[in-house]
């Protein structure tokens, strides 16, 4: 993978608050739009992640971006989505999924197969796109984070025990960073 060119950003941690945040719609299509957008995808690209929400670098904004390999091609989908929006799900399948805010933690999650999306692009134009397989769930958990939700809120009761002293650990070095209680 190349080195990033332009300003890596830091990745916030489970247990950090703005992870629980429902964003707030972006209404400004400005240059400091564009420049969060191409940093959030410097970023990914170095955590070698394929999604990244506005919310991991603990921006409160409905922003997010996705660099997913097309199936059997050296090709990627390479999106910047403002204001995403799901109109349509069809199907579901189980898949591992992991999170740049969630590190050392992977488990299956299932979701739907294929979605159908609105989004706007950094100018505010409107776009809709279909998207099936890898690139419909990052989308999807893309979209949760800018909803507030995480993939581990998917798993089971007894998933979640299995996982819960490395969340418990990740929340309370996250609260010490911020000078919190955990």
């Amino acid at each position: 993978m190349a080195e990033p060119t332009g300003k890596v950003l830091k990745i916030i941690q489970y247990g950090h608050p703005t992870l629980r945040v429902r964003c707030d719609p972006v209404t400004e299509f400005t240059p400091e739009l564009k420049e969060l957008a191409e940093a959030m995808f410097q970023t990914m690209e170095a955590n070698e992640g394929v999604g990244l929400a506005a919310s991991q670098v603990d921006q409160r904004i409905r922003l997010l971006v996705v660099n997913v390999p097309k199936k059997d091609s050296e090709e990627v989908t390479r999106v910047a989505a403002v204001n995403p929006e799901v109109l349509e799900v069809e199907g579901e399948w189980e898949y591992e999924e992991g999170c740049l805010s969630i590190p050392d933690i992977r488990d299956n999650v299932v979701r739907p197969e294929r979605i159908k999306l609105r989004y706007q692009d950094l100018d505010g134009e409107a776009h809709e796109l279909e998207a099936t397989g890898l690139l419909s769930r990052v989308f999807l958990h893309e979209i949760d984070h800018l909803n507030g939700v995480l993939f581990v809120d998917y798993l089971s009761p007894v998933r979640r025990m299995i996982h819960s002293g490395k969340l418990k650990r990740m929340a309370k070095e996250t609260a010490e960073q911020l000078g919190q209680e955990a």
